[in-house]
């Protein structure tokens, strides 16, 4: 198995109502998060690794040819880079994914504005279910305290 890239992008995804989209990690029930993911490659682009997340975990597409969201397509400039990035320890329980002796990684904050009523088709392999939740409570849900802050930080990323 090739070693995880310790890059990865952390996706808040939103709708105008400020609702943010929490999935539950299968491999720890109990564990809520918004999307994440590590690059593919070290010379991925951040956004490419967030749209390509944003697919895999639930099914959405952020595509720069849309001009109106349909289905569970949305236009690719909804997605934002927020220029926020978080060095933080690998939980322990993760780092058999990780080279050895990585135990660092840095995590890239993006935004992904949704209409509320998109279509989610979650990952079954890597999530349980989904809720919609204000983003409050959605940053009290979070097992991760960069997650939470990120979501926090939510209106202040709003046009």
């Amino acid at each position: 198995m090739t070693p995880k890239i310790p890059e990865s992008v952390l996706v808040v995804i939103y709708s105008s109502a400020l609702e943010v989209l929490l999935i539950e990690r299968t491999d720890h029930p109990g564990y809520w998060q918004s999307v994440t993911g590590s690059k593919d490659c070290a010379d991925e682009p951040l956004a490419a690794t967030a749209a390509r997340e944003v697919a895999e975990e639930t099914g959405i597409l952020a595509l720069d040819d849309c001009l109106l969201p349909s289905g569970s397509v949305v236009p690719l400039r909804h997605l934002r880079d927020w220029q926020l990035s978080n060095v933080y320890e690998i939980y322990p329980i993760w780092r058999h994914r990780y080279a050895p002796g990585v135990t660092r990684n840095t995590e890239h904050v993006f935004g992904l504005l949704v209409p509320r009523d998109i279509p989610i088709t979650l990952a079954p392999r890597e999530h349980l279910q989904y809720r919609w939740l204000p983003y409050r409570e959605a940053a009290d849900q979070c097992f991760s305290p960069s997650n939470a802050e990120a979501i926090l930080q939510l209106p202040s990323h709003v046009d």
